[in-house]
């Protein structure tokens, strides 16, 4: 059975071993000095207070490097879709790196404000391609698709991570953000948005808040729903030392502002960020065509999380208690039991697999799950 390895940063970039390796590129125009995004990026309404970008520049290149050496292309180069890049230094650290490392950044924006900062890379670097649409909307990923910029991409076999494809975000300070990110990883098993193309590797800045219940293991309090599916179905890798990434005022923006006083004091924002690249499992232990009822057994599940098994499964429905049976019953081998005391908390992978198996198989399980599809459904 497969389990999440997280790797908690033996990280194997250090800042200055990541600046040797760029040169620079006079005719990228270039953003103001970190102490000057306040004022030029003012923070005026709820969604710009939403979206935590790296201003520092050191910062966005040692991330860059990092993100796109862990799965290198060896086919001319990457296309990378980056999205919420705010005004886009990390867009910047980017293309520094050579066509023969990045082909071709599609970047998703569409704030107005940042836009003006990030339309000059376009004039500036053919490589860029700007669309001024949200990252968090299936009809983004779908113009790009109808709009041929996703052309040089070939589907490939899943025995092999997707070599010239690599999608990087920002990830939005908000429940939208932790609905974003779980939807992405829901999409993997069914092989729907990005991951139609492949094993599409994914790299993403977030919150210590959001990772901590990303990579919370079986026991730990902040076990979730998103921590089950992001176990099940991708290899989780840190690309560089939080540390790195630290203090947050520092090296993000924007900075909260509480009674006057800018100081980080929201767990959402939280210090220090984290940044990962998440790689698909060949082996996925959610099948295709199974993620709903994955989704709809850990949604009701979780909602008791500190309750033992063999008294929370009746959230599912009505009678559900009778999968105990079929998850203790003497005749079934030793290591496909279940322990009905365990909490859904306590569960692990194969624990939530076997216990869907019994579910999938239960003649009386509901038929309506209700599921929504798109990127909006809350976590």
């Amino acid at each position: 059975m497969l389990v999440l390895r997280i790797h908690r940063c033996s990280c194997s970039h250090s800042r200055a071993s990541a600046l040797r390796k760029y040169s620079s590129k006079p005719s990228i125009p270039p953003l103001p000095p970190p102490a000057q995004w306040k004022a030029r990026f003012p923070i005026n309404n709820t969604l710009r207070r939403e979206r935590a970008v790296i201003k520092d520049p050191d910062a966005a290149r040692l991330v860059a490097r990092s993100f796109l050496s862990q799965a290198k292309s060896n086919n001319g180069g990457k296309i990378v879709i980056e999205a919420f890049p705010g005004p886009g230094a990390l867009s910047r650290a980017m293309l520094e790196l050579p066509s023969s490392e990045l082909r071709k950044l599609i970047i998703l924006e569409d704030d107005e404000q940042y836009l003006e900062a990030l339309k000059p890379l376009q004039e500036a670097d053919s490589r860029v391609t700007i669309v001024p649409m949200s990252g968090h909307s299936w009809d983004t990923y779908s113009q790009i698709e109808e709009t041929g910029l996703l052309k040089d991409v070939e589907s490939q076999p899943w025995d092999g991570p997707v070599p010239n494809l690599h999608f990087v975000s920002h990830l939005p300070v908000s429940v939208k953000g932790e609905q974003l990110i779980a939807q992405l990883f829901r999409c993997i098993p069914e092989r729907s948005w990005l991951f139609q193309y492949g094993r599409v590797p994914m790299s993403l800045i977030l919150t210590d808040y959001v990772w901590s219940r990303l990579s919370a293991p079986p026991r730990d309090a902040r076990r979730c729903k998103l921590a089950v599916i992001s176990e099940a179905t991708a290899d989780v890798k840190p690309a560089v030392d939080p540390e790195e990434l630290a203090p947050y005022a520092d090296y993000f923006h924007p900075i909260p502002v509480v009674a006057g006083v800018h100081k980080v004091v929201s767990k959402r924002i939280g210090q220090p960020m984290h940044a990962f690249t998440a790689i698909p499992y060949e082996e996925q232990v959610i099948q295709r065509g199974d993620t709903d009822k994955w989704d709809f057994c850990l949604r009701r599940l979780f909602v008791l999380k500190n309750t033992p098994l063999k008294n929370a499964l009746n959230s599912l429905a009505p009678g559900a208690t009778s999968l105990i049976k079929d998850l203790t019953d003497a005749r079934v081998p030793l290591e496909q039991r279940v322990n009905p005391t365990k909490s859904p908390r306590d569960l692990t992978i194969a624990d939530w697999t076997l216990l869907l198996r019994a579910f999938n198989n239960w003649p009386f399980r509901p038929e309506d799950l209700m599921i929504t599809d798109g990127f909006k459904e809350d976590d």
